[in-house]
Parts: structure tokens; sequence; C-alpha cells
């Protein structure tokens, strides 16, 4: 038995600490109850000295540090704290945090003292994970969620440019379905924008929309645009000024896009660190979409099996069971969004360039599944297929692939 399923001692010192983002709310207690008041102490070094002090009057087993572990709130104390107190910090998610609130009878009414007293209530249990040192896949998570928040700038960016693009020459740039699009990231799409600042929405010459473009363009497709641009109704009287505001947009984004360019070449650095470069021999799985996986797979030692991993991305579909009432619902979406959308990614890639997959995905799409429904339903054989490389590190062979599928009627 792990020592942490043991209960403690009823001497121990537990310290349950809720995080925030500047104020940390901390109880300290033993099995006879609170030995102070409970108390809010600052995330920087002044807070970490207060609890010190405040331990340092309670001498004996050493204290157990119970952390809810919300996001990046609370790495610095727990990192901090285990350094002090090697083996004593012990993490536990929101989601155990409420559970033992509503054991505790306050499952509906969340507060900071009422998280104090369900981390105080589990610690005793002896529940918990310990503390990892942070290591290559902390890295990695770090850089691919840093990557996700630029892409969703990215997509707001590119958004606004066509809003202001459509004000300054109505009906430019016709969306999907409504005659020729204009893709804003490419060399054409560039080009044209960078024309619409300079002019202030008037229709460019052929030779100043082609040297403003950042790659090749066509002369046909110069010219397309050229005539139907000519055919634009003229730009509102605040033109200028709404041509200024789309210079700095543009700026902007093609900074964003740099900043994106680099950020994938560090992904691919971090991803080779860490056992998640294996999943690069998947067909149709590159850097990013391995890195996004495995950011937060890794350490793989943490899900005994693949179908523990699947729940966690939560596509597992929600089952409920009552006596001899046994029901299955859409997919639970109990864990990271991130995690979700990175396994249907690695099913995306597989579907299109894998023949396994690919025949798989017709065999769904025959029966009747949107291509939604066999996306999820070929994400349970992809997550198989990403843990069973994680654990032995062996690279995928498409045909020993085939060989064991057919063998196992899957």
């Amino acid at each position: 038995m792990s020592i942490l399923d043991v209960a403690l001692d009823p001497a121990t010192v537990v310290v349950a600490v809720d995080p925030g983002k500047v104020m940390n709310r901390v109880w300290v207690s033993d099995g006879s109850g609170l030995l102070a008041d409970p108390v809010s102490l600052p995330v920087a070094r002044e807070g970490i000295a207060a609890l010190e002090r405040l331990l340092s009057a309670h001498r004996g087993f050493g204290p157990v540090i119970a952390i809810e572990a919300t996001g990046s709130l609370h790495r610095a104390w727990a990192g901090e704290l285990e350094r002090l107190h090697p083996g004593g910090v012990r993490l536990f998610a929101p989601s155990e945090t409420k559970a033992a609130r509503t054991q505790l009878g306050s499952g509906r009414f969340k507060t900071d003292d009422r998280d104090c007293a369900a981390l105080t209530y589990l610690a005793r249990q002896g529940a918990g994970r310990p503390q990892a040192p942070e290591g290559a896949v902390d890295a990695l998570r770090a850089g691919v969620r840093h990557r996700r928040g630029l892409v969703a700038d990215r997509k707001v960016a590119q958004q606004r440019m066509h809003d202001q693009l459509n004000t300054l020459c109505p009906g430019l740039s016709a969306p999907a379905g409504h005659g020729r699009e204009l893709p804003i990231e490419t060399s054409t799409g560039q080009a044209v924008l960078a024309c619409a600042a300079a002019f202030a929405g008037r229709p460019p010459t052929l030779r100043s929309l082609v040297s403003r473009a950042p790659g090749r363009l066509t002369r046909s497709t110069a010219e397309f645009w050229i005539e139907r641009w000519k055919g634009c109704l003229p730009p509102p009287p605040d033109a200028e000024l709404r041509a200024h505001r789309l210079g700095r947009d543009l700026e902007r984004y093609r900074r964003l896009q740099d900043d994106i360019a680099e950020q994938d070449a560090e992904l691919a650095v971090l991803l080779a660190a860490t056992e998640g470069q294996i999943l690069t021999t998947l067909p149709g799985v590159a850097v990013l979409r391995a890195a996004a996986f495995a950011a937060h797979s890794l350490p793989i030692s943490r899900f005994p099996d693949a179908e523990h991993l699947y729940s966690a991305t939560g596509l597992a579909p929600a089952l409920y069971e009552s006596a001899t009432l046994h029901k299955r619902g859409r997919i639970s979406r109990q864990g990271l969004a991130e995690h979700r959308d990175a396994l249907m990614g690695i099913a995306w890639g597989l579907s299109l360039y894998s023949p396994s997959f690919a025949q798989r995905d017709a065999e769904l799409r025959a029966r009747g599944m949107r291509p939604i429904q066999a996306r999820v339903a070929l994400a349970r054989n992809a997550c198989r297929l990403a843990y069973r490389l994680l654990v032995t590190q062996q690279p995928f062979d498409e045909e020993a692939y085939r060989r064991g599928r057919l063998s196992s009627g899957r």
C-alpha cells in the first residue's frame, strides 16, 4: 500500500493551502483542530516566511502540506514548500476538493475556508499525489499553452482585419460560399491588406499590389483582385483613420506570425527532450500535434492503461449506473479542453495519412456516422495507439498495427 493511502497520525500537522493570484488562504491544524486562526498570506517570500514562523511553534511530526492544484497558481508555493519540506507536499485536483466539500455538506457553497476544510479532510485520509520536480514535461506544457494562446490571438486578429477591410472596400473580401475568398494569411491576402492600408481603400495599381506581396503573387491573381476592387463602392469618409488602424493591426499580425513560428521551433526542441517525441512517427502527426498531446499525457505512468488516458481527455461517454439502470450519455468533457483537442487532432491526422485509420473512418461513415462522430470514435483507437507508443517507446509500424487490429477484430 502506498504511503499516500494511509491515514495520518492525529499528531501530524496539516497545512491546507487554497491558492490565489495574490493571497493564499492557509489553515494549520492537527487531529484536535485548528492550531491557529485561518490566515491569508501573500504569494511572495513574505508569505512563505510567515508560514514557516507559524509552523516553528508546532514541532513534532513533519507537516503535511495539502495544496489545491489550480492551473499554475499553486506552482510557486508548491515548489518552494517542497524544497523546505521534502516529501511533505500533497497536491489535489479541484474536482477532488469539490467532492470533499460535498461529503462535508457544502458542495454548493464554495469559499476559501471551505476549500481549506476539504483539503484538510482529504490530507487526513492520506489522499493526494506528491509534488513532482519541474522538468521537461512542464516546460513542454507551458510552451504548448503559450502557442495555443498565440493562435487564439491570431484568429481574433484575422477576424478584425476582415471586418476593417470590408468597411474600407465593401464586398472585396467575400466569405466562403459567396464568391472568391481572400485568405488573410496568404501572400495575396497580405498584399491586399497592405494596399488597403496604404491607399485608404482605393484600388491600387498592378505594380503596387505585386510589390507589396511578401511571397509569390501571379499576375492573373493580382489582376482579378484589382478588377474586383474597382467594382467596389467608395470608401467611407473616415477612410484615412480606418486605414491607419488597419496598418497598425497588420503590423501586429505579422509580429504574431513571427512569434508563432518561433514558438513552433521551440516546441520541436522541447518535445525532443521528452518521451513524446515517439508520437511523431505516427502518420499525419508532426511536432505540433505530438507536443499538444504529450504535454497533457506525460508522464504516462500516471495512467494505468489506455482507457484511463482516454477517460482523462473527456472523450469517453458519460456513464450512469444504479441497480439495473445503465445509461451511456454523450462525451463526458471531464478533462482539459486542450487535451481533448490534441487527441482529436491526432485522430484527424491519422484518418488522412494512415491507411488503417482511413479504412476505419470510411467504415464508420458508411454506418451513418457524421464526420465528427466518426472522429470521436477514431480518437479511442488513436488513444490506445498513442498510449502504447509512449509506454514502449517503439516507433509506429503500419503493417504491425494492421495485423494486430485484424487479429483483435477491431
